[in-house]
């Protein structure tokens, strides 16, 4: 690349990476309300995978985006070049991509098995249960990620800053062979396993569903759900195409470029900054690409969830009161105008009254 598309492409980093922070932290939180705290139509399994993954999107977005990538760009030295807040940085990083992947990952085949077993959808709608295997995902992801704080070292590195040389701790990737080994599992573990299993149980959901609806006809199927069943299939599909799409998408340019940049320029004299080397554009906008990845889930349910936009709309109207107001009126009116049908009660003489009707006198 030449110096001006140089200075443009490191501008638009500078810009882009402290807009994800601004946007995508506030989106992460208000995601969290709007799932815990309002009735968007998800169930309680649901609302437990996805209320995780929102938080721990949102400590991905403070150590990687705020504190690592936007410090880079803005400040000369940040805190991180030092030890051992170097190894300290890896180590919570991984441990939340980790998390963020592997809660996609299970709460996918979940999904896959509460539709294929009634067992399985016993006991995996619980809502302790989900809690206790979401919290079990977050602490093996980041007890896996510990290695992570070894592949870096803080050293003194010769720098030039505005025409004048200087001597500076820097936090490096270690050019050793176990180093190799720990960024390759790693890289595995975040990226190319979840990639293929999300892939491959969302493509066995689809196919379960399209066979599902093929046992009753189309009058069956109107009997039983009262509309197109093929028109609610259509609908789920698209759903989870959604969200494993935009995983995928998202993802895997990163997981490429990250094993491209280990195999064919894993070199200690290699340097990662030059742009002038296309690979170093290329794994930069990949890495762009995935860090969007832990903004993006706020506007995918407002896209494929009917009810989540509903109640979106409710709370920045301000119309939930109102809505609560007329709920409140409605039934204490019903409370005072209504009476169980066939309901026996005793009068003066013992012999029963049935009330049938009741009519409203002014």
């Amino acid at each position: 690349m030449e110096g001006a598309s140089v200075t443009a492409f490191v501008t638009v980093q500078k810009i882009y990476y402290p807009l994800l922070c601004i946007m995508g932290i506030p989106a992460n939180l208000f995601t969290f309300y709007m799932i815990c705290f309002r009735k968007c139509g998800m169930s309680d399994t649901a609302i437990v995978y996805l209320s995780c993954l929102a938080i721990v999107d949102t400590f991905y977005l403070v150590w990687v985006i705020l504190l690592d990538l936007t410090l880079t760009f803005w400040i000369l030295q940040p805190f991180w070049h030092s030890h051992p807040m170097c190894g300290i940085m890896g180590f919570l990083q991984y441990g939340s991509l980790y998390s963020s992947s592997w809660i996609v990952v299970v709460f996918t085949i979940e999904r896959y098995l509460v539709l294929r077993s009634t067992a399985a959808k016993q006991h995996f709608s619980q809502a302790r249960v989900t809690r206790l295997t979401c919290v079990g995902i977050v602490l093996v992801s980041h007890l896996v990620s510990v290695p992570m704080a070894w592949i870096n070292v803080v050293s003194p590195v010769n720098l030039t800053v505005n025409g004048e040389n200087m001597t500076l701790p820097r936090c490096h990737y270690r050019d050793q062979a176990y180093t190799t080994i720990i960024v390759w599992i790693a890289t595995f573990l975040s990226g190319g396993i979840p990639i293929a299993l999300v892939i491959i149980f969302n493509y066995l959901i689809g196919y379960h569903l399209s066979r599902a609806s093929n046992l009753f006809t189309k009058e069956e199927r109107r009997v039983m759900h009262g509309r197109s069943t093929r028109g609610m299939l259509r609908r789920t599909i698209l759903l989870l195409g959604t969200v494993s799409v935009a995983f995928v998408v998202l993802s895997l340019p990163r997981f490429v470029t990250y094993c491209i940049l280990r195999t064919t320029y894993n070199t200690e004299n290699f340097d990662r900054n030059d742009y002038s080397i296309p690979i170093n554009v290329a794994g930069d906008l990949a890495n762009m690409l995935q860090n969007l990845n832990s903004t993006t889930n706020f506007l995918l349910y407002c896209m494929v969830s009917r009810r989540f936009r509903r109640e979106l709309v409710h709370v920045v109207t301000c119309k939930e009161k109102a809505r609560e107001l007329g709920s409140m009126l409605t039934h204490t009116t019903m409370k005072v105008f209504s009476v169980v049908d066939h309901k026996t009660m005793t009068s003066s003489d013992n012999r029963p009254v049935v009330l049938t009707n009741l009519k409203q006198t002014e």
